[in-house]
């Protein structure tokens, strides 16, 4: 019976040094009314700005909270906010956007044709960039448009499977308003990619 009493004890007195909560139930979570996550885990959503507005209207004493923690936190490391909040993608190292569109340059579309293994053909569309098009949504776009594989490539270019040429002069501005007709141009016939 001592034993029982010794050890119930010994279970208080840990739960107090590490500063455990005795819990009641049912358990009562707030949940966001902009991510719709535990308010919690706002600052893990890529809107926490927006919650943290909605968090200040609805639940003012729990945002108090907050900033005070933050205030802290900051305080604590020495570090910027905004520069310790980490971005989609990881801790990968910065990717530097490259802007070599001059504005007076003029832009054009590229539209050319290359034959790839055995009479397999592609249509590799270059240029697009320099109107500030997603390439990689212009990629799907064509993917699903011509029920094909699509893909950018290093060098800023979109490859369309199949020889599809012909359709982009009118895709392209149909789609992208911004792009005029005179700005597409037929390369014919690109040079033969390398095979083994």
């Amino acid at each position: 019976m001592n034993a029982l009493k010794e050890l119930a004890m010994n279970k208080n007195n840990i739960g107090e040094c590490l500063g455990l909560v005795e819990v009641t139930y049912p358990i009562a979570v707030k949940y966001c009314g902009h991510c719709s996550m535990p308010i919690e885990y706002c600052e893990f959503y890529s809107e926490y700005d927006k919650c943290k507005e909605w968090l200040a209207k609805n639940y003012p004493e729990d945002y108090e909270k907050l900033q005070l923690r933050e205030a802290e936190d900051d305080a604590a490391s020495g570090v910027d906010a905004e520069k310790k909040r980490q971005k989609r993608g990881g801790k990968g190292m910065l990717r530097i956007k490259k802007d070599n569109s001059d504005d007076d340059a003029p832009k054009r579309i590229r539209l050319s044709c290359t034959m790839r293994g055995k009479n397999k053909r592609v249509t590799i569309v270059a240029g697009l960039g320099a109107f500030k098009i997603d390439l990689r949504a212009a990629a799907k776009f064509f993917g699903s448009k011509f029920a094909c594989g699509s893909s950018v490539t290093g060098d800023n270019e979109i490859v369309i499977q199949g020889d599809v040429k012909d359709e982009l002069f009118k895709v392209i501005p149909e789609k992208w308003m911004e792009v005029p007709k005179e700005a597409i141009e037929d390369c014919g016939e690109g040079k033969k990619s390398q095979q083994n």
